[in-house]
C-alpha cells in the first residue's frame, strides 16, 4: 500500500487595479448585500413611494397639494428629532421610553420661563437644552453604572416626567407661546432664492465630500471604484433637493394677495444641519466608531479598551437633548403647550420612525438618516389615512401593522445575514 501526499498551493489573488470597479459592479455588490440580508433603508424608501402613490391616487385633491407637502414636513419634524436621538440609543441595543414626555416637559419649561418669568428666548432655550441633557445623564447613569435595564429606567422616567409636566403646566391646562422667534421656527419659510442657495450648498458640499473620499482612497493605493458611483450619488441628491425646492417655492396660499406662502419651510434647513452634524459624529469620529462597537458586542468593546459606560451615558444624553429640541418644535408648531404635548403617541411614532427607517432594535446597525426616512413614512401615514377614513381605530391598526412589518424585516434580515455570514 502506498500513500500519496497531495499538496495544494494557493496563489494569492492579484490586486485589483485602480479603476476596474464600475458602476455596474457597484450595483451588483449592492444586490449581493441585499441578498445577504443587509436591506438597510430600502423598505422605508419603497414604503414611502408606495404610500405617496396610493394616497395621491385616492385623494389627489387633498393629499397631492403643495400646501399638504409643506404640512408633512412640519408634522414630521418633532418625531424626526426624537427619532434621531433614539437612533443613538438603539444602536447600543437599548431603549428610551421617556423621550416623548422629556420633550413635553422641556416644552413646558420653555413656555413657563418665557410667559411667567419673562426670560428671553435664547436663555430659555439654553435652559431647556440643559434640562434635556440632565435627563439623559440621569438615565445613562442608572443604566450604565448601576446596571438597571433601560426599559425599566426609561419607563419610570416616562411616568415621572409626565407628572413633572403636569405640575409645571398647573391647573390652567394650556400655556400659550407668544414669542415670535419661537413661533417662527415652524411657521416661517425661506425666500425662494435662499431655498435654492441652501440646496446648492448641500449638494456642493456632498459632492466635494465624495470627491475627497475618492481621492484619498486612490492615494492610499486602494481601488476607489468608478468615479461614476459618487457622481450618481451626488446627481440623485441634486435631483431630489431640486425637485423639493421647486415644489416648495410654488405658491401654496389660497389667497396670495392676503398672505403669500412660498419657499422652503425654515425647519427643513434646521433639520438638514442637525442630520449633517450627527452623521459626521457617528461616521467620522472615534466616538461614533465606539458607538457601533458597543452596539455590536459590548463585552468585546470593553476588552478592546472602550469606555462602554461612558459611551452609553453620552448616547442617552444626546437622545434626551434631541428630545428637548423636539419639545421646542412642538411648542412652536402648536403655539402652546398642553398635557398632551409629546405624549405616548409621539414616542411610539418616533420609535416607529427609527425602526421603519432601518435602525435595528438589536443594536449595532443604524444611521441618522434612518430617522428622516422613517419619520416621513410615519408622517405620510398620519397625514394620508385621515383623508381616507376618519375612524381612529383603523388609523391605529394600520400604523401598528406598519411598525410590526418593519420590526419583522429587521429580524428576518438579521437572521439572513447570520446565515450567509454577512
Amino acid at each position: 500500500m502506498s500513500t500519496t501526499t497531495e499538496s495544494t498551493v494557493t496563489t494569492p489573488a492579484a490586486p485589483v487595479p485602480p479603476g476596474r470597479a464600475t458602476l455596474s459592479s457597484a450595483i451588483r455588490g449592492y444586490l449581493a448585500r441585499l441578498g445577504g440580508g443587509d436591506v438597510g433603508s430600502l423598505p422605508a424608501v419603497l414604503g414611502f413611494a408606495v404610500l405617496v402613490v396610493l394616497f395621491t391616487v385616492l385623494r389627489p385633491d387633498t393629499f397631492a397639494t403643495k400646501l399638504n407637502w409643506a404640512n408633512l414636513l412640519n408634522q414630521s419634524a418633532a418625531v424626526i428629532f426624537i427619532a434621531m436621538g433614539l437612533v443613538f440609543v438603539l444602536l447600543l441595543g437599548e431603549i428610551d421610553l421617556s423621550a416623548g414626555f422629556a420633550a413635553g416637559t422641556c416644552a413646558a419649561i420653555l413656555a413657563v420661563l418665557m410667559r411667567d418669568h419673562g426670560w428671553p428666548w435664547p436663555v430659555a432655550v439654553a435652559v431647556v437644552l440643559a434640562t434635556g441633557a440632565v435627563i439623559g445623564l440621569l438615565i445613562g447613569v442608572l443604566v450604565a453604572w448601576l446596571g438597571i435595564p433601560s426599559f425599566v429606567v426609561t419607563l419610570s422616567f416616562f411616568l415621572a416626567l409626565q407628572g413633572v409636566m403636569l405640575y409645571i403646566i398647573g391647573t390652567g391646562g394650556t400655556i400659550g407661546i407668544a414669542d415670535p422667534t419661537i413661533r417662527d421656527i415652524m411657521s416661517k419659510s425661506l425666500s425662494p432664492a435662499t431655498g435654492w442657495l441652501v440646496a446648492g450648498v448641500v449638494v456642493t458640499g456632498y459632492g466635494l465630500l465624495l470627491a475627497v473620499r475618492h481621492l484619498r482612497t486612490r492615494r492610499a493605493g486602494l481601488d476607489p471604484g468608478s468615479v461614476l458611483v459618487p457622481a450618481a450619488k451626488a446627481t440623485a441628491l441634486a435631483v431630489m433637493l431640486g425637485a423639493g425646492t421647486y415644489l416648495l417655492n410654488l405658491e401654496r396660499s389660497i389667497n396670495p394677495q392676503l398672505k403669500s406662502l412660498r419657499g422652503v419651510p425654515l425647519i427643513v434647513p434646521i433639520t438638514i444641519g442637525f442630520v449633517i452634524a450627527l452623521t459626521l459624529l457617528l461616521n467620522r469620529t472615534r466616538f461614533g466608531r465606539h458607538v457601533y462597537a458597543v452596539g455590536g458586542n459590548a463585552e468585546a468593546a470593553r476588552r478592546a479598551g472602550i469606555n462602554v459606560a461612558g459611551i452609553k451615558v453620552t448616547c442617552f444624553i444626546i437622545g434626551s437633548t434631541l428630545a428637548a429640541v423636539a419639545g421646542i418644535l412642538l411648542a412652536s408648531r402648536d403655539r402652546s403647550v398642553s398635557p398632551s404635548t409629546g405624549g405616548a403617541q409621539t414616542l411610539l411614532y418616533a420609535v416607529g420612525a427609527a425602526v421603519i427607517g432601518g435602525t435595528s432594535l438589536f443594536g449595532g446597525k443604524g444611521r441618522v438618516m434612518d430617522a428622516i426616512l422613517g419619520g416621513l413614512v410615519i408622517a405620510v401615514i398620519g397625514n394620508g389615512l385621515p383623508l381616507i377614513t376618519q375612524k381612529s381605530e383603523v388609523q391605529f391598526i394600520i400604523t401598528g401593522l406598519v411598525l410590526l412589518f418593519a420590526a419583522s424585516v429587521d429580524a428576518v434580515s438579521r437572521r439572513r445575514a447570520a446565515a450567509t455570514g454577512h
